[in-house]
C-alpha cells in the first residue's frame, strides 16, 4: 500500500521507517527539496497549499496522512475528496484553534483549566479579572513548542503581553500550578476498536519537550483508565483514525486537558524501543486498516530530546543503554535534532538510574540564539 505523508520532519521520517517492515511504500510531500524524511523515502516538493504537488501525492497514494496538525484544513479537505485521509479533516480543524480545542474538550466533559476568548483589550481586561492570575495568554493558531504564548503573575506582564501578541485572536488560560506534565497517546483503527499507551510524564524547557518517562510513575489504574477514557471520547466524537495526543496537567487527582495533537506524538518516540508496537506502526496499521498492535510498554524507559545539536555519537553510545535516533538535521537553536531513549527493567531500577541519566544528558550541547 502507497502512504502519502504530509510533513517531512522527523515524525515523517519516522512514519517512513515503520512503514517499511510492514511492506508499506511511503512518500512525503514537504516545502523545499530537502527534509529529514526525504532522506530515507520519496519526497514531493510543494507547499502545503499547492494544489500541483498535492495531487502528485494524491495520485501516489492509497491513503494520506499528516505528521503535524498545521495542514490547512483546505488542503485536506481537497485531498479526502480524491483519496482517504487519516485522521479525518475534521480533527485538524478542532486542534489548530486553542479556543475551538478547549470549547470541544468541555462539550464532551473532559476537565480544561479555565478559559475566555480575548479579541479586543475590552475582553483582555474583563478576562484576566475574571480568571485572575497568573495565567497564560496565548495565540489561538500557530503556537507551537512555546511559542506565541506569554505567562502573566503581574499587572506589569499583562501590558507587556498584549503589546507583544495584542491585535491577533487569542485566548487567556488560568494558570495551573500543576503537580507535573502528562501526556496520553491513543489509536483508533477504521474498523473503531481503541488502545492506548500508557500515561507519559513530561518535563518541558523554554516550552520545548526535554524528557519524558514511560510509564508515569506513581499513578495508579484509576488515573491511566480516566485519562484513556477521555481519549475514548474524543476519538469516538471525531470519528478518528490514527494516533492521537492529549497533554494534561495533573493537579492531584484531577486531570486537566491542555492541548491535543491529532498526530504522533513527541513524547511517544520512547515507543520505539521500548513498547510491543511503537506508535508509528500503530499510527500506520490504522490509517491502512491492519490491525492494531498492543500497546503495551517493555519495562520503563526514559527519552530525552537533543535540541539544538546532537552529542558526539560515541559519547552518547557510551552508555550501553542508550538507544539513538538522529533525524539528518543541520544544527540550529531550538530545533529537535534527535533523541535518545534509555530502558530500565523495573520502576525502581528507573528511579535509580534517573539521576545518572538526567546527569548525563544535561550535558548535551545546545546551539545558542543569536
Amino acid at each position: 500500500m502507497r502512504v502519502g505523508i504530509l510533513g517531512g520532519g522527523q515524525l515523517g521520517r519516522m512514519l517512513a521507517l515503520a512503514g517499511y517492515p510492514l511492506g508499506l511504500r511511503p512518500t512525503v510531500l514537504e516545502p523545499g527539496e530537502e527534509s529529514s524524511a526525504g532522506q530515507v523515502c520519496p519526497h514531493v516538493a510543494g507547499e502545503f497549499d499547492d494544489y500541483r504537488a498535492l495531487y502528485e501525492l494524491a495520485r501516489g497514494s492509497d491513503v494520506v496522512t499528516f505528521e503535524f496538525e498545521n495542514v490547512p484544513v483546505e488542503s485536506a479537505r481537497w485531498l479526502a475528496e480524491r483519496v482517504p485521509v487519516f485522521p479525518p479533516p475534521r480533527a485538524l480543524e478542532v486542534s489548530q484553534e486553542r479556543l475551538a480545542e478547549k470549547q470541544f474538550f468541555v462539550s464532551l466533559g473532559i476537565p480544561t483549566p479555565p478559559f475566555a476568548a480575548v479579541d479586543s483589550r475590552a475582553e483582555f481586561d474583563a478576562a484576566v479579572a475574571s480568571i485572575g492570575l497568573p495565567a497564560v495568554l496565548k495565540t489561538r493558531r500557530f503556537g507551537y513548542d512555546g511559542k506565541g504564548q506569554a505567562v502573566l503573575r503581574t499587572p506589569a506582564d499583562c501590558e507587556a503581553a498584549w503589546a507583544k501578541l495584542g491585535g491577533r485572536a487569542l485566548i487567556l488560560e488560568g494558570f495551573v500550578a500543576f503537580d507535573r506534565e502528562l501526556s496520553l497517546l491513543a489509536v483508533r483503527g477504521r474498523d473503531g476498536r481503541i488502545a492506548a499507551y500508557p500515561l507519559i510524564e513530561n518535563v518541558h524547557r523554554d516550552g520545548i519537550l526535554h524528557r519524558s518517562v514511560a510509564p508515569a510513575g506513581n499513578l495508579g489504574e484509576e488515573l491511566n483508565e480516566r485519562a484513556a477514557e477521555y481519549a475514548s471520547r474524543v476519538l469516538a466524537e471525531l470519528d478518528y483514525v490514527g494516533v492521537l495526543t492529549i497533554e494534561w496537567f495533573q493537579d492531584g487527582p484531577r486531570l486537566l486537558a491542555n492541548e491535543m495533537a491529532p498526530r504522533v506524538h513527541n513524547s511517544g518516540h520512547w515507543t520505539i524501543d521500548a513498547a510491543v508496537t511503537s506508535q508509528f506502526e500503530n499510527h500506520l496499521r490504522a490509517v491502512c486498516g491492519l490491525p492494531l498492535g498492543r500497546c503495551d510498554a517493555v519495562g520503563h524507559a526514559a527519552m530525552y530530546n537533543f535540541i539544538g545539536a546532537v552529542p558526539p555519537v560515541p559519547e552518547v553510545l557510551a552508555n550501553p543503554d542508550a538507544r539513538l535516533h538522529v533525524y539528518g538535521k543541520s544544527p540550529r537553536a531550538a530545533r529537535k535534532v534527535g533523541h535518545v531513549t534509555l530502558r530500565a527493567g523495573t520502576a525502581d531500577e528507573l528511579a535509580d538510574r534517573l539521576p545518572e541519566w538526567d546527569a548525563q544528558f544535561e550535558r548535551r550541547p545546545f546551539v545558542k540564539a543569536e
